[in-house]
């Protein structure tokens, strides 16, 4: 009769060995942004998001103007984490650090974008927003600069512009109309405090529970 009391002790162990390793996972892949993300990003040194609207540029490139804004409630300051044009990355999969990304622009459906063009304020390298129904060109690929293996939520990390290796940065000049008070967004070549970014608010994609679901973004 001995043995067969423990077996229930151990499957109940083992069913709590399985749940404990199965919440830990969960947690793991909670802390980390994954592709297709819905995100807002903040400057950490001047307390802005990543904003972009239909506006453009009244100088430069003339393209699709980005900015940094003080409120957190605009829904064109949200951004959609997406693999580069030739390297897909699948929905739900952390973000390694040091790989390169594309940043679309929810409501506009534009790349996040830089080039040779002075920026209208400051001079440094202009910050687009740029393509159509989420398609551009090489000039929308950023890569993570970050810490660890993964990019992490909790994180301050700097985007660097693959093409022409500036890093999307912020450092307070604000427009006057049509968009007052909103800051300029540029690239600078060089990393400082001026370049932090954090995601803040968001919708966290995590990786589909059916083997057969390969979503490509």
């Amino acid at each position: 009769m001995g043995p067969l009391r423990v077996i229930p002790v151990f499957l109940d162990v083992i069913l709590v060995c399985l749940v404990f390793v199965q919440c830990a996972a969960r947690d793991l892949d909670s802390s980390y942004v994954t592709c297709g993300s819905l995100v807002k990003l903040l400057n950490t040194r001047h307390s802005v998001r990543l904003h972009s609207h239909d506006v453009k540029y009244g100088s430069g490139s003339g393209q699709q103007s980005v900015t940094g804004v003080d409120s957190a409630d605009d829904a064109n300051s949200y951004w959609r984490i997406r693999g580069k044009p030739d390297q897909v990355c699948q929905r739900g999969e952390p973000i390694r650090c040091g790989e390169a990304i594309r940043i679309t622009h929810m409501k506009t459906g534009r790349n996040l974008h830089s080039h040779h063009f002075s920026s209208p304020l400051s001079n440094h390298q202009e910050v687009s927003a740029f393509g159509e129904n989420e398609e551009g060109d090489d000039l929308d690929v950023w890569t993570v600069q970050c810490g660890e293996t993964y990019w992490e939520r909790d994180e301050a990390v700097r985007f660097k512009h693959v093409a022409t290796e500036v890093f999307l940065s912020v450092t307070g000049e604000q427009y006057g109309q049509p968009i007052r008070g909103q800051r300029e967004v540029h690239g600078m070549p060089s990393p400082s405090h001026h370049n932090f970014w954090k995601v803040m608010e968001g919708v966290f994609i995590q990786p589909s529970s059916d083997p057969m679901r390969h979503d490509e973004l």
